[in-house]
C-alpha cells in the first residue's frame, strides 16, 4: 500500500514528491536494506557496498535537499509542510528504518550550518556529498544527557568529551560512544559535548561543526547489532582536536533550550519513521493473510487472524495521529514541546514493535525464516525503543514537563 494514497487534498507537486520517495523506498531502500542486514558491519561500510548506492540515489533525487529545506523553512504553508514532512518520513521508514535514520542524520551538520547564516560555514559544511553524524552519547553518559537537559554540572560523573577554549580555537578531547549513527563513515560531525570557555568550568553542552578528517580524530570498529544493521554506528575519539571558535554554533549557555529543540526534532522524526515501519509490518501481514491457505481457506477468513490484523491497524493509526500532531505543533510553535515529541517516539516505537511481533505471528513459522522480511522488521523495531534515548528514561524526562 502507498502511504500517500491514504491522504486527501495533496497538491500535484506534493503527490509527485510522495511518488518519488515511494519509488525510492520500494526500488532502493527495501531491497538494499535486506541485503545489508545479512552483511557484517565491516562489509556494510566497505567500498563497493550497496550502502553507497542508497546515498547516491538519495542525492540524485535531491531528497537530501528536501530535508535541508524543511529545517531552514520553505515557501509551503507551514501546516502543509508539516504534513508532507510526516508523509515522507513515514515512507522512508516503510522502506527501511535503519537506512531512513542514516540518511536523516547525514544532513544534520549541513542543516546546522545553514541555520547559522554564516556563508563560510555553509560553504564548508554544506557539500551535498558529505555524510554527517550527531555524536552526543558517551561511554558513561547516554540517556542521562537527555534527563538532565544538557546541564552537565548537575549530571553525576564527569563528561567523557570536553571542548576547552584556547584563544581563537577550541581543543576537543575525549570519546563519543559506539552508538553514533554514521559514526564510522561520516565526514563531518554535529558534535554535542561539554564546553569549558577557558576558565576551567563546564558551562553546558555546546554544538560544534567538526570535520572528521582533522588531525586527532580516530574511529572505532562499527557496531555489530541485533537490528537496524543497515545503520552504521561506531565510536569516535578526539585527541587534541583543534577547531576554530566559530565552529561552536550552539552556545552552551543555551544548552537547555538547544536540548529541547534537538530532542523535539529527533524524537518527532523517530515517531514518523517508526509509524512507517509499523505500516510496513501491517502491509506484509495483510498480504500474507490473504495469500496463505490453511484449512482450505485464506487465513484472513479466520476470525482470530482478522481480529489481530484490526488491532494492528488500530495501533498504527493511533501512532500516526500522534506523530502528525507532534510535527505540526513543534514546527509551528516556539518554544517546542519535547514531551509531546517523546510521547510520539515512545508510542510509535512501541506500536512498531508490537505490530511487527503480531505480524510475525500471522506468518507463523515462516515469520521466523529470513526468507521473509518480517523478522528483520521486528529486530529493527526493537532497536528503536533504545536509540535516541531509552523509552523509559525519555518518559521520565518528559514527565518533568507535565
Amino acid at each position: 500500500m502507498k502511504i500517500a494514497d491514504m491522504e486527501v487534498d495533496l497538491t500535484v507537486e506534493e503527490r509527485e514528491v510522495c511518488d518519488t520517495v515511494q519509488r525510492f523506498a520500494v526500488e532502493v531502500m527495501r531491497p538494499i536494506g535486506q541485503q545489508l542486514d545479512l552483511l557484517s558491519p565491516e562489509e556494510v561500510i566497505a567500498e563497493g557496498s550497496p550502502l553507497w548506492t542508497v546515498f547516491d540515489k538519495y542525492r540524485s533525487l535531491e531528497l537530501d535537499e528536501l530535508q535541508t529545506d524543511w529545517a531552514a523553512g520553505s515557501d509551503l504553508n507551514p501546516a502543509r509542510q508539516a504534513r508532507l514532512q510526516c508523509i515522507v518520513g513515514e515512507i522512508l521508514g516503510w522502506g527501511d528504518a535503519g537506512l531512513a535514520i542514516s540518511l536523516g542524520v547525514s544532513s544534520f551538520p549541513r542543516t546546522m550550518a545553514n541555520m547559522t547564516g554564516d556563508k563560510a560555514l555553509i560553504e564548508r559544511f554544506g557539500a551535498p556529498d558529505s555524510i554527517g553524524c550527531w555524536p552526543i552519547t558517551e561511554p558513561d553518559h547516554g540517556s542521562d544527557l537527555i534527563y538532565y537537559g544538557g546541564n552537565v554540572e548537575d549530571m553525576p560523573g564527569k563528561p567523557n568529551c570536553i571542548a576547552a577554549k584556547d584563544g581563537d580555537h577550541f581543543v576537543i578531547n575525549g570519546q563519543k560512544a559506539a552508538w553514533v549513527s554514521n559514526g564510522s563513515i561520516a565526514t563531518v560531525a554535529a558534535l554535542f559535548c561539554a564546553v569549558d570557555m577557558g576558565d576551567g568550568k563546564l558551562t553546558g553542552l555546546g554544538g560544534f561543526l567538526v570535520p572528521l578528517d582533522e588531525k586527532g580524530v580516530t574511529r572505532g570498529k562499527p557496531l555489530d547489532k541485533l537490528g537496524q544493521r543497515a545503520l552504521n554506528q561506531g565510536e569516535i575519539f578526539f585527541d587534541e582536536v583543534r577547531v576554530p571558535a566559530d565552529h561552536l554554533v550552539l552556545n552552551p549557555e543555551l544548552s537547555a533550550f538547544t536540548q529541547d529543540v534537538v530532542l523535539s526534532a529527533a524524537n518527532g522524526g523517530m515517531g514518523t519513521t517508526f509509524v512507517g515501519l509499523a505500516q510496513a509490518a501491517l502491509d506484509l501481514a495483510v498480504d500474507y493473510a490473504k495469500e496463505r491457505i490453511q484449512g482450505g481457506t485464506p487465513i484472513f477468513r479466520h476470525q482470530s487472524v482478522k481480529g489481530r490484523l484490526f488491532e494492528m491497524f488500530r495501533k498504527v493509526e493511533a501512532a500516526r495521529a500522534l506523530s502528525r500532531r507532534t510535527i505540526l505543533i513543534n514546527s509551528m510553535s516556539m518554544p517546542p514541546m519535547p514531551h509531546l515529541a517523546v510521547a510520539s517516539k515512545v508510542t510509535s516505537t512501541q506500536a512498531a514493535f508490537e505490530v511487527a511481533s503480531e505480524a510475525l505471528g500471522v506468518f507463523g513459522g515462516n515469520g521466523l525464516s529470513r526468507e521473509y522480511p518480517i523478522e528483520k522488521m521486528l529486530r529493527d523495531a526493537r532497536a528503536s525503543m533504545i536509540e535516541d534515548g531509552c523509552n523509559f528514561v525519555l518518559s521520565l524526562a518528559a514527565a518533568e514537563r507535565l
